[in-house]
């Protein structure tokens, strides 16, 4: 397959060219709007008097839609113009969340009608989703260094966004959030207007595939890969046994214990080790970089775990920084795979799989926590989520294929052996 002209980037011009400058700002502020709505939607619906069981389904309603309909996503963007995709999601979800802020301020809180609003945002979502794979190589050359660097503003965002989310909360309640959200998906829409990108080839596409056989083709691409699909596998069964349930048990438990400004600080803190951890993913180039991946996961046990050990606010926060790092750092390793091992053709495609199986298993873990709390406690669950995300981080170090997968030169080629050892860089 050859590579699409509008993947090449202009390498002479360095990362942080004009293009790349506004791909980042657009990152950042999407994220920070991100980070600041789970606090408010948490923080209004206890108040309101709703526990862990309503939480976890609104943000199911969000996350099931995003998985449901992110596959379709990826193959409209490998068929059209996805810039122009993406920001129409973007300008959908500023009046999805005008309308959400109209909820919280007028105190008109009706479950059914937050849960389908979620579900709107999480269809945008899973149509804006799948562009970003396609974006990143046409405006970065670097893009290890590029993803690294996108993680490192959403990591900022992700400590900044509950901190203002708690400030806000105080000064306007959870609608004020909900407004300050519409315009960061505004702000993020601008950005990406403003791109200067060349053309995409999509002849081939348009002229001798129908949807349903670019459909079958990702799916072949998606399962031709033993370390994509084995890497999804097991990340289903951390989403429905950790991820899931303990993201609304967390919000909850916290904001119980020590009120929605710990809430804010703790999730700051994780923010803080997210942005450690993209730094140094950003410096850290693994010959195996899944294998030096997994071994950063096995510090993400410790954000459960210091909640369910009912530990003292200082060390809740240092337990999800460190959690955060873990998965900053992950992260990047990860994308940097996919962009680097799948052809460019197939690029939205491969994601939107890798995406759709990655969260097809949260809503029901969200959905789940409620129950399970009440049938066995809050901390117990968490202690239960705390042990399943160490067997996760061992069972993706477990597997071959995973562990053994070499850095690719950015064309789907493995870089060669070194011929020498002790240049000073270590090698996983």
């Amino acid at each position: 397959m050859t590579r699409d002209p509008g993947d090449i980037s202009v390498a002479s011009g360095g990362l942080w060219s004009r293009d790349f400058s506004l791909f980042f700002a657009a990152r950042g502020v999407a994220r920070l709007g991100d980070m600041m709505a789970p606090v408010a939607l948490a923080t209004g619906l206890v108040l309101s008097g709703y526990g862990a069981g309503v939480v976890g389904a609104v943000l199911a309603s969000m996350t099931a839609c995003f998985a449901g309909f992110v596959i379709f996503g990826g193959v409209i963007a490998d068929r059209v113009n996805n810039r122009v995709l993406m920001i129409g999601a973007d300008l959908v979800r500023v009046v999805v969340q005008a309308v959400m802020a109209g909820l919280f301020y007028t105190g008109h809180i009706v479950v059914w009608q937050i849960c389908l609003l979620s579900a709107v945002n999480g269809i945008c979502a899973a149509l804006f989703q799948p562009g970003l794979p396609t974006l990143i190589p046409r405006i970065a050359a670097d893009v290890q260094g590029a993803n690294g660097a996108i993680r490192t503003i959403e990591s900022l965002m992700t400590m900044a966004g509950p901190a203002v989310a708690g400030a806000l909360v105080g000064l306007t309640e959870p609608g004020g959030v909900f407004v300050a959200y519409a315009f960061t998906y505004l702000a993020s829409a601008i950005c990406l207007a403003l791109l200067r990108l060349p053309a995409a080839d999509r002849s081939v596409v348009a002229k001798e595939s129908s949807f349903r056989s670019d459909l079958v083709q990702g799916w072949q691409e998606f399962r031709s890969r033993t370390w994509l699909w084995g890497v999804i596998v097991i990340w289903m069964v951390l989403m429905i046994s950790s991820w899931g349930p303990m993201v609304p048990l967390i919000a909850t438990e916290v904001v119980s214990e020590h009120g929605p400004g710990t809430l804010g600080l703790v999730n700051s803190a994780m923010g803080a080790g997210m942005v450690v951890g993209a730094l140094v993913a950003m410096r850290v180039r693994p010959v195996r970089p899944l294998r030096a991946g997994s071994v950063a996961l096995l510090l993400y046990w410790l954000q459960p775990a210091s909640v369910a050990l009912g530990l003292p606010v200082p060390l809740i926060a240092a337990g999800l920084a460190a959690a955060g790092a873990a998965n900053a750092f992950w992260g990047v390793m990860w994308t940097t795979s996919i962009l680097t091992q799948v052809p460019t053709g197939v690029r939205s495609r491969v994601h939107a799989y890798d995406v759709a199986g990655s969260v097809a298993m949260m809503p029901v873990g969200q959905a789940l926590a409620g129950p399970a709390s009440e049938i066995f406690g809050v901390r117990e669950v968490l202690g239960f989520n705390a042990v399943m995300a160490m067997v996760v981080a061992v069972a993706l170090l477990s597997v071959p294929a995973i562990r053994n997968l070499r850095k690719a030169d950015g064309r789907g080629a493995p870089e060669a052996a070194p011929a020498a050892v002790g240049t000073g860089r270590r090698r996983w």
